[in-house]
């Protein structure tokens, strides 16, 4: 049983239904969780929804992190105006370079791209993930991914040109959550480690790898992207532009004056001017944010829009020129349409309310409009 009553803080963009409720609940009843911050993008998930920062003192529960372990995003800016992109034509020629340059599921091993010496699979605990490391995370090293993962040129207020990446794991971040669940002590509603144990230091460990290596990825990701529009549009990389940050993952962090192992999943780090990027749906418009360093958020803020109808009802409900209304202006790659509807716009929370509701957690630095998406 837990020692103390858990703190629970929201900032809601809208009422959660009953399940969103429930989930909630029984997390804040597992062990050791002393502080919950419920972020306007909540949404259901496995175990543990998306959209939260839990607290605990000295357990800690990969369910609150999730699978896709270091997940996040990352911008530069370009030298190019969003004129560039006017044309179809030109977009039609971005998406097909996007295509054949930015791998979305894994490489050949004759192109793998080589792991860093802080990413070399020997430094992971367990035999198991050293050899999935050997296999899959070579290949999938700089691969986009699917689902809500993309690839996104956009424009600031300036009509400035902007390149941002949404990309994790891929198979690592999942493989690292299995193998360490099945080693977790299950004395409630979910499993979990203490921190101090051989398997909860094991477990700290491959998942600081994982988001490693999914920040390592999503670069490469980028450095693709960018290749791609200064082929296409002849564009360069504004010098000093980058903006990174990740939205899955669990830290040792001072909180009220106390040491604690601040858990997000689907919340991005938000203390006093850091900066965060949290992108809207594939049709609506993403921000560049400066954290408040609101306490009481477990210096959180949303991670996204958060969705709004799951990607079965979305598939059910949508039809492809649903899709293709809701998408207005903005390219995307017509042909994979069908595909595409579990990410249409309308899936997703109206990221201007999500924004209104956390104006106490972060502040608007830059607000872009997407031009053209690449999933």
């Amino acid at each position: 049983m837990q020692s103390e009553k858990c703190a629970m803080h929201q900032w809601l963009a809208e009422p959660v239904d009953t399940s969103i409720r429930q989930a909630i609940g029984c997390l804040a009843d597992c062990e050791d969780v002393c502080h919950i911050a419920v972020m306007p993008d909540v949404h259901l998930a496995e175990n543990v929804c998306v959209g939260l920062a839990v607290a605990t003192a000295r357990r800690i529960y990969p369910d609150a992190v999730g699978g896709d372990i270091g997940c996040g995003m990352a911008a530069v800016q370009l030298t190019a105006s969003a004129g560039a992109l006017r044309r179809q034509s030109a977009a039609m020629e971005l998406l097909d370079a996007l295509r054949r340059m930015v791998p979305t599921n894994r490489r050949g091993r004759e192109n793998a791209r080589p792991l860093s010496e802080e990413l070399s699979p020997d430094l992971l605990s367990v035999p198991q993930l050293r050899t999935q490391a050997d296999r899959n995370g070579r290949v999938q090293f700089g691969t986009l991914g699917g689902g809500n993962h993309f690839v996104e040129f956009q424009a600031d207020e300036q009509d400035r040109l902007w390149i941002m990446v949404h990309s994790g794991s891929r198979a690592m971040g999942p493989a690292i959550r299995q193998t360490h669940l099945a080693m977790a002590q299950k004395t409630g509603f979910l499993p979990s480690l203490d921190a101090d144990s051989p398997a909860g230091l094991a477990y700290l460990n491959d998942a600081a790898w994982a988001e490693r290596y999914a920040a390592g990825s999503r670069r490469a990701t980028l450095d693709d992207a960018c290749a791609t529009a200064r082929k296409v549009l002849g564009a360069q990389v504004v010098e000093g532009s980058l903006i990174e940050c990740c939205h899955n993952h669990v830290r040792r962090e001072v909180h009220s004056g106390r040491k604690l192992w601040a858990h997000r999943k689907g919340a991005n780090r938000a203390g006093e001017n850091e900066i965060g990027i949290i992108p809207g749906s594939m049709g609506a418009p993403s921000f560049h944010v400066a954290g408040r360093g609101e306490v009481n958020s477990l210096y959180s803020s949303s991670h996204g829009a958060g969705r709004r109808l799951s990607r079965s009802a979305a598939r059910a409900t949508i039809a492809v020129r649903d899709l293709q209304r809701q998408m207005g202006e903005v390219w995307f790659d017509a042909r994979r349409a069908h595909e595409l509807r579990e990410e249409a716009p309308k899936a997703y929370r109206d990221i201007l309310k999500v924004m209104r509701a956390q104006s106490e957690l972060v502040r608007i630095v830059r607000k872009l409009r997407p031009v053209l998406n690449y999933k």
